[in-house]
C-alpha cells in the first residue's frame, strides 16, 4: 500500500493545482464563451457570469471552518467529488435553443437557470477547495519545498487555464464544424471535461499524502459551537486590525479595474458577428488565438514577473508591473478601431495585452501574500482573495450593459480611462511596502 505520509510532491502537486484551476476557469471563463455562443445578450451574460464570482468573494465567511472541521485533505477530496458530480449534471442540463434564436442574439438567460445553479454549486465547491488546497500546501511541505514547488504549482494552475480557454473551446468548435449544433457541441465538450475531472478526483483519493500536521485547529477538542465562533471571530478581528488594512482593501479592489471590465467583453468581441461590432472569429480560431497564444503569453508574463520581483523585491517592481497592467489594454483599442482580419495581427495584439496582464498581476499576488503574513495567514490570505474576486465581480456585472451603451471601441477607451485608478492606488501603496520583501 502507498505510504501516504511520504509521497513525493510530484505525485500530487501538479495534478492538485491543475484540478484547482479547471472549475475556476470553467465557471468564470468558459461560461462566458458558452453563453455568448448560445446568443445570450452581452448585458445579461456579463451580469450573471459575474455573479458566479460571488463564492470567491464571500469565502472568508466559511474559511475558518476549513481549519476547524475535519482535515484539509478531507475537504480537498470531498469538494472534488462534489464538483465532478455537478459537472456531469451540467452536461445533462444544457438547453437547446433553436438556431434562429441563437443567431438573433436574444436567447433569454432564463433558459439556463438549471445550468447556472450547477455553475453556482461548482463555484462554492471550488472556492472551498481553493482554501483547503492552499492551506494543505503549506502544511504538507517544508518551507524549502514550498519555495521549490511554488513555480510548479503556478505552472500547472496556468496549464488548466490553457486547457479550459484553448482545448475546451477548440473541441466545442471542432464538434460544431463537424456538423453538430452549438448546444450539442457544448454538451459533448462538457462531458469530456467532467470525465477528466472525475479521473483527477479518483487519483487524489489515493495519491494525496496524510501529513501529521493536517488536523483541526482545535486539536482533539470537540468542535463546540462556542469554540468555532470564537476562532471565526478571531480570524476577522485580527485581519481588520492589521496596519493599513483599508488602504490594502482599496488596492485589492482597484488595481485590476481595467482588466475587470475588459475580461468580460473579450469573448463577445472576438466571437461576435461583424455586423454587431465583433471580430467574427470562429470558435476554433478563438481557442487558438486567445485560449492558447494569449494564455501562453499570460504564463510567460507571470514567470518573468516572478523572476523580476524575486530579484528586486516587490517595492521596486510594483511600478513596472502597474504600468504593464494598464498600457497593454491599448491593444483592444487598436483591434476595435482597425478591425484587422489578419490572424497574426490579432494574435500579436492579444499576446501583448496578456503578457502585460501576466507580468502586472505578479505584484498583486505578492502584495496579498505580503499583507497576509502572520499567525492566521491561511485564513487572512483567503480574505484577500475574496477582495480579489470582488474586484472582478463588481465591474464585470456592469461591463456588458456599458458595452451595449457605448459600443466596443468607446468601451475599450473607457477601460483605458480606468487605468488611472490602478496608478493612483499604486502610488499610495508603494509608500508602505517593506523594501526587502520578496527579494532573494
Amino acid at each position: 500500500m502507498t505510504n501516504k505520509t511520504n509521497l513525493s510532491p510530484w505525485a500530487w502537486i501538479p495534478t492538485l493545482y491543475f484540478a484547482e484551476g479547471i472549475p475556476y476557469f470553467l465557471v468564470n471563463n468558459i461560461s462566458v464563451v458558452m453563453f455568448t455562443k448560445m446568443g445570450v445578450p452581452n448585458g445579461q451574460m456579463a451580469l450573471f457570469t459575474s455573479l458566479l464570482y460571488l463564492p470567491w468573494v464571500i469565502k472568508p465567511l466559511w474559511s475558518p471552518f476549513i481549519d476547524i472541521i475535519k482535515t484539509k485533505r478531507w475537504w480537498i477530496i470531498a469538494m472534488q467529488i462534489l464538483m465532478a458530480a455537478a459537472m456531469i449534471l451540467l452536461t445533462l442540463s444544457i438547453p437547446h435553443p433553436d438556431v434562429a434564436t441563437i443567431k438573433s442574439g436574444e436567447t433569454p438567460i432564463s433558459l439556463f437557470y438549471i445550468s447556472l445553479l450547477l455553475f453556482i454549486i461548482t463555484a462554492f465547491a471550488s472556492a472551498t477547495h481553493d482554501i483547503a488546497a492552499d492551506g494543505f500546501y503549506m502544511l504538507a511541505l517544508t518551507q524549502s519545498k514550498q519555495s521549490a514547488f511554488i513555480g510548479i504549482r503556478s505552472v500547472f494552475y496556468r496549464l488548466s487555464n490553457v486547457f479550459c480557454n484553448s482545448a475546451i473551446v477548440f473541441v466545442a468548435g471542432w464538434f460544431e464544424s463537424h456538423g453538430e449544433d452549438i448546444p450539442t457541441s457544448w454538451q459533448y465538450t462538457m462531458l469530456i471535461t467532467a470525465l477528466l475531472f472525475s479521473g483527477l478526483a479518483v487519483w487524489h483519493t489515493f495519491f494525496i499524502p496524510k501529513p501529521t500536521s493536517d488536523h483541526s485547529s482545535i486539536g482533539n477538542e470537540k468542535p463546540s459551537a462556542k469554540k468555532i465562533m470564537y476562532e471565526f471571530g478571531r480570524t476577522f478581528v485580527s485581519y481588520f486590525k492589521k496596519p493599513g488594512v483599508w488602504l490594502a482593501i482599496i488596492f485589492m479592489l482597484l488595481y485590476r479595474l481595467p482588466e475587470a471590465f475588459l475580461l468580460k467583453m473579450v469573448a463577445p468581441f472576438l466571437l461576435g458577428a461583424p455586423e454587431q461590432g465583433g471580430m467574427g472569429l470562429s470558435q476554433e480560431t478563438y481557442g487558438l488565438v486567445y485560449g492558447l497564444i494569449g494564455v501562453l503569453f499570460l504564463l510567460l508574463g507571470g514567470v518573468l514577473g516572478g523572476l523580476f520581483a524575486s530579484r528586486v523585491g516587490l517595492k521596486k517592481s510594483i511600478w513596472w508591473m502597474a504600468a504593464s497592467m494598464t498600457l497593454p489594454c491599448l491593444s483592444f483599442v487598436y483591434l476595435g478601431i482597425f478591425m484587422p482580419t489578419n490572424i497574426w495581427a490579432i494574435a500579436v495584439a492579444i499576446a501583448i495585452e496578456q503578457f502585460g496582464y501576466g507580468f502586472g498581476f505578479t505584484a498583486y499576488m505578492l502584495y496579498m501574500m505580503y499583507f497576509s503574513e502572520g499567525e492566521l495567514k491561511t485564513s487572512h490570505y483567503a480574505i484577500c482573495t475574496a477582495f480579489m474576486a470582488a474586484s472582478m465581480m463588481i465591474p464585470g456585472m456592469f461591463a456588458g450593459y456599458l458595452q451595449e451603451l457605448l459600443g466596443y471601441t468607446d468601451f475599450f477607451w473607457m477601460v483605458i480611462a480606468c487605468c488611472a485608478a490602478t496608478l493612483i492606488i499604486t502610488y499610495f501603496v508603494d509608500r508602505r511596502i517593506d523594501p526587502e520583501y520578496g527579494r532573494k
